[in-house]
């Protein structure tokens, strides 16, 4: 993973913001929302660290190939996918959260997830020995479902907001709202907000994160986990 792209909104930050972006994408395309979402931060946008033949990087290994076969057939909910490389690309990201929480101590600490980006951020929460304040997912789905039932304790209490596309041609809805359940099985604090639009991230999306970042910034806040 290289070094992470990084944007200050704030001289001294109380709030770091990670933002993993998803498949076929660079740290770069969501770093213009660290100014325009009007939150004092610090904003981290890691970049995966898999090249893709059709552009922009990915996270873990894609075959492609299989993937376009998987669509035909209609959107895809990922619950009994077990990606290779999911250890090394937790790896990258449990390195980016533990220097973010060197560089500011005192700070609390945000994940945020597109897609494949949400993926990793859940899969790492639950394997390795980091922690967050708040998290964010983006139109993602769960992955190695199996895996996760016997860790999801780890995200109890946890402040989750979960977004989807009712129209999502890659992940489906119902993707989305297996991961919503799962969280609210395992006890996280989730958000919901189900919006008219495919894979993407709408304005709507941005405002509801943003209302949860201040709620994070808020001194006394009952959503964010001690």
């Amino acid at each position: 993973m290289i070094s992470p792209l990084v944007v200050d909104t704030a001289a001294d930050p109380r709030l770091v913001v990670v933002i993993l972006h998803g498949r076929a994408m660079r740290a770069g395309d969501l770093a213009p929302f660290a100014n325009s979402i009007g939150v004092p931060a610090r904003f981290v946008f890691p970049q995966g660290a898999v090249p893709l033949a059709s552009g922009g990087y990915a996270w873990w290994p894609i075959d492609e190939e299989r993937r376009i076969e998987a669509l035909q057939r209609g959107p895809r909910d990922l619950a009994a996918a077990y990606p290779e490389g999911r250890p090394a690309a937790r790896a990258g990201l449990v390195k980016v959260l533990r220097e973010a929480r060197h560089r500011a101590p005192d700070a609390r600490l945000a994940l945020v997830g597109f897609s494949q980006g949400g993926m990793l951020a859940v899969d790492t929460l639950l394997h390795e020995p980091v922690e967050v304040d708040a998290l964010a997912l983006f139109s993602s789905s769960c992955i190695a479902l199996d895996e996760w039932r016997t860790r999801w304790a780890r995200l109890r209490g946890l402040p989750v907001l979960v977004t989807h596309g009712r129209a999502d041609s890659d992940l489906a809805l119902g993707a989305g709202e297996r991961l919503r359940d799962e969280l609210l099985g395992a006890g996280a604090a989730v958000q919901w907000l189900a919006f008219d639009g495919g894979h993407e991230i709408p304005l709507q999306v941005w405002r509801q994160l943003r209302k949860m970042l201040h709620a994070a910034l808020a001194d006394g806040t009952d959503i964010i986990r001690r």
